[in-house]
């Protein structure tokens, strides 16, 4: 059994393909791997690494030195798995990389590589970081279960960014995904005990397809803080950190959400008999609207409460009203005013000093659209299509993405020809949802296409000068957007309260702060919310992220001066680095975060105080 002894400049690794044992020893810290590597098969249980035949070697390259080692005659299959683990000589960066032959469509469903570290380390001794929404650390032997959305899968909310970590002691590490298109890992937390994080690919397209490759940077003294940088440190040399500024020199409109609040408010509704929403004892409430007219009118009495400027959020302005039709809802609402109404509210907006926005929608793909065609939704791979029809409009599949950007360029084009002044756009589901594939031959897509097909859209917006946004802030869309719907915190339901899903944290803001703007709710004091817990108040976590608030298009006076010590706060720091994190006192309830200016923002959220300097 060959063993060999990886040297990098602050640590070694010792590795044996053929147990798959691996050590990195790093000062007095040794980082083990916990198990063996397995493969799902489609109709197999987990099959280990080991069950193969196993050869391997050393190789070197100019920058890097590692083992290649590669696995076949699996039982009951003919795949065959090449791995390698090298340390890069240049950033000292441990890499993992896979790919496969002879593997048959649809045959294997994931596979584990690398493997999980063992992390069963004394009571307050360290703490896992998981991209889980905004952020959660899971402080060791922690004395709660922990969540997880979706399978741990990135680009998705439970991976908002595609790293993790843990730190024990001071040492600690950050496991990227570097082709994260596919990525996902399993979250498996002992009550009390320890917490292992197992990193897995997807099939892509049937099969594994392509090499997939996750890189380990390692620190003997740091934190969490330590950790995020160094990711942000990756995206910046990769080029996929995209700055508010740039955005800003690409569409200089960006820059009028510095320090607005965000004013949400709806057309119309319309209840499909098929929704899941639909109320079938009490149909009068299946149907409604409000002119816009009756909009704008209310825009005018927020002027007049004190609200200088505000980015304007209309949902339901189709001819069924919200959630219905897309991607063929017009004519604009005929009940609401039609498209001459929806002109005079644009104009009314821009008149006050307001940026008009809009809900759009180029996922979900509803049956009774005027040009639908099941044709151009995505297929799976044995050839059925999704179907879903929880929402308002009722029944739809999923529109391929390769086909939504000609859809979005037909519809603004539309608003250009009726004369309505689009100034921003929400393009729902794409930043938070999972990315899709489709099997259709003649538009075939991969996750990584569907990633760039989504923000081609987006893009498309931006060349207009509509300021681009969607409903969360998955990093692999996050380029493509100025502004995004909530950011907020994981949660868990237990005996009907909403608890936090570890310790919230803000580690997504500690990497992307400057990159993208946040709104907030809760500036009317009040707790809890959508991904907030019940005795959290929101409006706190938007003044430690320094993001910006909603207000209601009813808002009081009061409560719209209450949210301008947060609008003061973002038109501070919207465009800086969120340079580090802290614990006061290492109470999890009291929080500080410092701004590159030199700013920081302190919160209590047990006694509801916060300090900005």
């Amino acid at each position: 059994m060959s063993t060999y002894i990886l040297t990098g400049k602050s640590y070694k690794v010792i590795y044996s393909p053929e147990d798959l044992t691996l050590r990195v020893q790093i000062g007095d810290k040794s980082w083990e791997w916990n198990d063996k590597i397995f493969i799902r098969f489609t109709n197999n249980p987990y099959c280990g690494l080991v069950a193969a035949e196993c050869s391997s070697e050393e190789f070197k390259t100019g920058v890097s030195a590692g083992v290649k080692a590669l696995y076949k005659n699996f039982p009951g299959s003919d795949i065959i798995v090449h791995t390698s683990v090298s340390i890069n000589k240049t950033d000292d960066t441990l890499s993992f990389e896979l790919y496969t032959e002879n593997e048959a469509f649809v045959e294997t469903e994931k596979i584990f590589w690398p493997g999980a570290f063992n992390f069963d380390i004394p009571k307050d001794q360290g703490y896992t970081i998981l991209p889980l929404m905004q952020g959660v650390l899971v402080p060791s032997r922690f004395e709660k279960a922990i969540v997880q959305y979706n399978d741990g899968k990135i680009s998705d909310r439970d991976g908002y960014m595609c790293f993790y970590g843990q730190v024990d002691n001071g040492y600690g590490y950050c496991a990227i995904f570097d082709t994260p298109f596919d990525a996902g890992y399993h979250s498996e937390h002992t009550v009390g005990g320890e917490t292992l994080i197992r990193p897995y690919w997807r099939i892509s397209l049937g099969k594994i397809n392509y090499k997939r490759i996750m890189k380990y940077a390692f620190i003997a003294h740091g934190d969490y803080n330590d950790l995020c940088k160094i990711y942000r440190k990756y995206l910046i040399e990769a080029g996929k950190f995209v700055t508010l500024k740039e955005k800003i020199a690409r569409n200089p409109n960006v820059a009028k959400l510095i320090g607005t609040p965000i004013v949400h408010d709806g057309i119309a509704i319309h209840i499909s008999p098929d929704s899941n929403y639909y109320h079938k004892d009490e149909p009068e409430k299946n149907d409604h609207y409000n002119t816009f007219d009756s909009r704008g009118e209310l825009l005018k009495k927020l002027k007049e409460n004190g609200v200088d400027r505000a980015y304007l959020h209309y949902d339901g302005w189709g001819a069924h009203g919200y959630d219905n039709l897309h991607p063929d809802v017009f004519p604009v609402n005929e009940a609401a005013g039609g498209a001459e109404g929806m002109k005079r509210l644009s104009e009314t907006a821009r008149e006050l000093g307001y940026i008009f926005g809009i809900h759009d929608q180029y996922r979900d793909y509803y049956y009774d659209g005027e040009s639908f065609s099941l044709e151009n939704g995505t297929q799976n791979a044995d050839g059925s299509y999704p179907f879903c029809s929880i929402w308002y409009g009722g029944k739809h599949t999923f529109l391929c993405a390769d086909l939504a950007r000609d859809y979005v360029k037909r519809n603004y084009t539309t608003f250009k020809e009726l004369g309505i002044v689009i100034e921003g756009s929400y393009l729902d589901v794409f930043a938070v949802v999972e990315l899709d594939e489709c099997f259709n031959e003649n538009h075939r897509m991969s996750r990584e296409q569907c990633a760039q097909y989504r923000r081609d859209c987006l893009e498309y917006l931006t060349s207009q000068g509509i300021i681009a946004s969607s409903e969360e802030v998955t990093d692999t869309i996050l380029p493509a957007i100025a502004l995004c719907h909530h950011a907020p915190f994981a949660i868990r339901h237990v005996d009907g309260v909403v608890e936090a899903a570890g310790i919230s944290i803000p580690l997504f803001n500690l990497v992307y702060h400057e990159c993208v703007i946040v709104p907030w709710f809760g500036v009317n004091g009040g707790l809890g919310g959508w991904g907030i817990a019940h005795n959290d108040s929101a409006f706190l976590w938007g003044l430690l992220c320094g993001g910006t608030i909603y207000y209601s298009a009813h808002e009081k006076p009061e409560i719209i001066e209450r949210g301008k010590v947060a609008l003061k706060l973002h038109e501070k720091v919207a465009l800086l680095e969120m340079v580090s994190h802290e614990f006061i006192d290492g109470n999890y309830r009291h929080q500080r975060a410092v701004y590159a200016d030199g700013s920081t923002v302190e919160i209590n959220l047990d006694t509801q105080e916060f300090k900005i300097n």
